[in-house]
Order: structure tokens, then sequence, then C-alpha cells
């Protein structure tokens, strides 16, 4: 009897250490799960997944890239490959699609459907892709192309209600348009109806195709006669003495405007400085928005910033009189401080921007250039340089040739340091002429 009490008691305390493990393995489960719902507010968001689809769609344009070179991961620079599935390929074209922009639609549509002929085991099918499409060849104008794929899709599934619909109003469509053909060729006064024509992106701007060839390296290539007086030099800021015994290297990137590059002109070291001084506070950038008059984002402008002062860190001071030494402008009245408000200019009360210094913080492996689309200048970026140029002549009149834009990252990452320098302090570093433009 006692024996079995003490395989009781036995069984009883191995009962509870499991039960206590148990216990403690769901309290574990509970943590994880809170913990999860904390940081689930840091998660990727629809927005973020839309806006990561714009971004992929702007990429392919400005380099001009075909789906199947991004699918495939294919990209300048790239030692890992990233593939996208054909149902990522769907949701690209669904995102172009809810834009209204047919053009990707039928792009991704297609490498959709191409990926899943290929054999490609997907949660989407066939019919999905066929169903936008079709649609999206319609509203190009494709109106043949729309019905073959529209009875493509029928033949996969011959009770798809929009397909049938569909095929109804192509045909009827389609027998119109041979009556008005018909009518026409009676008449010769009339004329023949022409199908819309097949194009990019609707947001297609006259200027952009400009900047997009600029971003792919295909800008103006100078004459050698204006290359001739580009040149690299020693530069010492006007014998300044921090410069005279050891003098930066300065190149001619563009001869009008004129657009210098500093070379080895900030340190890894300080470069790491800034960066650590930067990342806490990195904000989304905004644009001024012409009809409401406030700052807001945009979705071309996806790039996050933050401003530091010379007081914060004696690196950055360092840095602020670099500038100046070499530019021999006052970066006293320089902007530090981004506000929310558009116009800055008036607010700080130093007038307009008379310079850009833009410090190149990181290498890009592809894509990531700051282009000039007024003039076809292309500067790329170099990791420990800088370039400067004047935005305003010595008059104080605007230099619209030096109107200039980032192009979007490739491949890589991209950090950089940009020092507006402003108008007043100016007046006797750098004087007006008798002439506007000069």
């Amino acid at each position: 009897q006692m024996t079995d009490l003490i395989h009781t008691e036995k069984d009883l305390v191995t009962s509870l250490k499991d039960y206590i493990k148990a216990e403690e393995d769901k309290l574990e489960q509970i943590k994880f799960i809170s913990n999860l719902t904390i940081q689930r507010q840091y998660f990727p968001n629809d927005e973020d997944q839309v806006g990561a689809a714009k971004a992929l769609l702007r990429l392919q344009d400005t380099y001009n890239l075909d789906t199947d070179t991004i699918s495939k991961g294919n990209l300048p620079g790239v030692k890992d490959k990233s593939f996208l599935t054909a149902e990522d390929c769907f949701e690209l074209g669904k995102v172009a699609y809810t834009e209204a922009d047919y053009y990707h639609t039928e792009l991704w549509m297609e490498q959709a459907l191409r990926q899943l002929d290929e054999g490609e085991v997907s949660t989407i099918d066939k019919v999905s892709v066929l169903d936008y499409l079709s649609y999206a060849v319609y509203q190009q104008g494709d109106l043949d192309k729309a019905l073959l794929l529209t009875k493509k899709l029928l033949d996969l599934d011959p009770e798809h209600q929009r397909a049938n619909g569909n095929l109804k109003y192509f045909e009827y469509i389609m027998a119109k348009e041979k009556d008005v053909n018909k009518s026409a060729s009676d008449d010769p006064s009339d004329q023949k109806t022409t199908p819309k024509k097949k194009g990019v992106a609707v947001d297609y701007l006259p200027e952009r195709q400009k900047y997009e060839m600029l971003c792919r390296g295909e800008g103006i290539k100078m004459t050698p006669r204006r290359q001739k007086k580009l040149f690299c030099r020693y530069h010492d800021g006007n014998r300044n003495p921090k410069f005279i015994l050891a003098p930066a290297k300065q190149e001619d990137e563009w001869d009008k405007p004129r657009i210098v590059r500093f070379h080895d002109i900030i340190s890894d070291a300080e470069i790491e400085i800034v960066k650590d001084l930067a990342k806490p506070r990195l904000s989304r950038a905004t644009v001024h928005d012409p009809e409401t008059g406030k700052l807001t984002t945009a979705q071309y402008r996806v790039s996050k910033s933050a401003w530091l002062s010379g007081y914060e860190n004696p690196v950055v001071s360092r840095i602020n009189m670099r500038i100046q030494d070499l530019t021999g402008l006052d970066v006293s009245t320089a902007e530090e401080l981004q506000k929310d408000e558009p116009d800055a200019f008036k607010e700080l009360g130093t007038g307009n921007r008379i310079a850009t210094w833009l410090f190149y913080m990181s290498d890009v492996s592809a894509g990531g250039a700051t282009v000039f689309p007024e003039v076809g200048a292309s500067v790329w970026p170099k990791k420990g340089t800088a370039v400067f140029w004047y935005n305003l002549f010595a008059s104080g009149e605007g230099d619209y040739s030096t109107r200039h834009a980032a192009c979007p990252v490739l491949v890589g990452n991209k950090w950089v340091s940009n020092k507006w320098l402003h108008e007043r302090g100016q007046e006797f570093r750098r004087p007006c002429t008798l002439s506007e433009l000069e």
C-alpha cells in the first residue's frame, strides 16, 4: 500500500511538472502574440504595398526595363537575385488597373500569364489574369486582341458571366465599326474612325522623356571642344589657410551651368556620424501642394530626410565650415531646420537659395543620378564626393538651367546630404555684375 502511495505521488509530481510546463508554453505564446500586436504597427500595410508597386512601375519606365527582366531579377549590379512570382506580377497589374493605367496593366498581366503558361504553380489562375488583361487591352483600343483574349478566357471557363457579357459587347462594337467603315467607303467625304492608340502611362509629361533618358545615361554628349575645357585641379579655397598645404581635389562636371565635384571631401567616419545623427529623425520628404498651399507627401517623392544643425555635433559644424572655406560663401544663413511652411525662404528672411552643395554619402549599384534636363547633364553618385553649383546668377536672377531632379535608385541605397546656401550674407562674397545673366 505504501508503495502504491509513493507511485501515486511520483505520478502526481510528474503530472504537475507537465502542467506547469504546458502553462509556461501558453504564457510564452501569449507574450509572443502580445508583442506581435505591438509590433504590427511597424509592419508594411496596404498603402506600403501599393507604394512599392508604383515604385516598381516607375523604375520600369525610367530605366526602360521589360517585365521579364524585372521578374527574373536580371538587374545591373545585383548579386543575389530576387524573383517575382506570377502572383506578384498579377498584383502589379492590379495596382496599375486600379489607377486606370491600362498600359502597365497589360504588360504585367501578360507577364503573369506567361509564367503560368511555363508551368509555374500559383494561387492565381489564368481566368483571373485574362479577365483583367482583356479589358486593359480593350481600353487601349485593340479590339481584335481583346476579343481573342476573351474567347481564350471562355475556353477555360465557359460560364464566366463578365466574359460572356464582354464578348457580346466586343462583337457588337466590331459590327458597328464595320458598318461605319462600309458607309465611309461608300461616301468618300466621311472619314474612318481610328482606334485609340496604345501608349505610355497616362501621367506621362513632355519633360519626363528627357529626364528618363538622362537617368539611363543617354543624355547630351558634350562635343570634344567643350570637353577640352573641363579640367581637374587642386583647389585651395582662394588661398584659404586650411587648404594651402592640403588642397581639395576638384573636377569640372559640366561647363554651363558650371558644376564641379570635390573628391575625397568627406571621410567614411564623418559619413557614419552624420548617418547616426539622421537615422532617428528621418521622415518622409514633402512637396509644396500648389492647390492647398501646404506641404504634403507625394507618390513620386519617396525619400526620407532629416535636418541637422551645426551646434548638435562638432562633426556637423566642421563640415559646414569646410563648405564655407571651399565655396567662399557664408553658411551662417544657410538652411538647417526644415519648416512646415511653403514660403520657407520668406520665413527665414535670408533670400533665395543662391547655391547648392550636395554630398554623396554612399555608392549606388545602379541608378540614382542627379540630372539637369535643361542642359542634358547627369551627375552620378560617388561616395565621399560632393558637387556644387550656383542656382542664381550673381545678379540674383534665377538660373533655370540648374533645375535638377534625382533619378530613382534601381539597385542599392542612396545617401546624400544637402546644404542650401542663401543670398543674405553673400553681398560682398559674391557681388553683383552689370549684367542680369552673369
